[in-house]
């Protein structure tokens, strides 16, 4: 029984994840992005732990892995996606887009889409053990959530063409075949995990700043050092 309980810790704490993902898109399609956005964070807390503490127990298992991506493709899947076509449903359209104004939210949902095969694809391709291939779907869920939550009031200042080119865009670089690095530290010497270092360092300064919006602008540091990294690496 003991054993039981210690090898259903690790699967327990994905179903959190889970949980909050469900949660948040409850909460999106109120139109109460910061409930929705403190839910993807607390998912994204869970998400982390859950892979370390089956490592540290011994307790890693296949059902887990697949847990793991059923819960990420809710809580950093479906649930931005909703974030978004809630977004999209307040935005005043141009007229010229009158007759497909009803539409046009449900391009949020493309989100949804890309981040299922994202996490199909991460789960077969060997080449992401140390590092990723294409934005991590928590990273994406993340710059909406917080988006949705610091530029609330200005949704109808911002151009619809640039709304439309990051929620076109941002889905396409979860599949994109782009080498984004790890945050996950090699060890604590400074030349094995610069980028990271540099990363979390630009982050601080983004948050204490920006405060919410910080979180945005650190997901979008992290697709610049990753491109950066990617071209001297070739």
């Amino acid at each position: 029984m003991a054993h039981f309980l210690i090898r259903s810790i690790p699967n327990t704490i994905t179903c959190c994840n889970l949980f909050c993902g469900c949660l948040a898109v409850e909460f999106a399609f109120q139109s109460n992005y910061y409930a929705a956005f403190i839910c993807i964070i607390l998912g994204a807390v869970f998400d982390f732990f859950d892979g370390m503490v089956a490592r540290l127990l011994k307790v890693s298992s296949a059902i887990g892995k697949e847990l793991d991506s059923l819960a990420d493709v809710i809580t950093f899947g479906f649930a931005p996606a909703t974030i978004v076509y809630s977004l999209l449903k307040e935005v005043v359209l141009p007229t010229s887009l009158s007759p497909i104004a009803t539409y046009i939210p449900y391009i949020g949902f493309l989100i949804a889409v890309f981040s299922a095969l994202r996490l199909a694809k991460f789960n077969i391709d060997e080449r992401q053990s140390t590092s990723f291939i294409g934005m991590p779907t928590p990273a994406n869920a993340l710059f909406w959530a917080s988006i949705s939550v610091s530029a609330h009031e200005l949704i109808n200042k911002i151009p619809f063409v640039l709304i439309l080119l990051f929620v076109i865009g941002m889905p396409l670089l979860l599949v994109a075949e782009i080498p984004m690095f790890s945050l996950k530290f090699k060890s604590l010497k400074l030349k094995d995990n610069l980028y990271t270092y540099i990363f979390l360092a630009g982050c601080i300064v983004w948050i204490l700043f920006f405060h919410i919006t910080g979180i945005a602008i650190s997901i979008l540091w992290y697709i610049l050092l990753s491109l950066i990294l990617s071209k001297r690496t070739k």
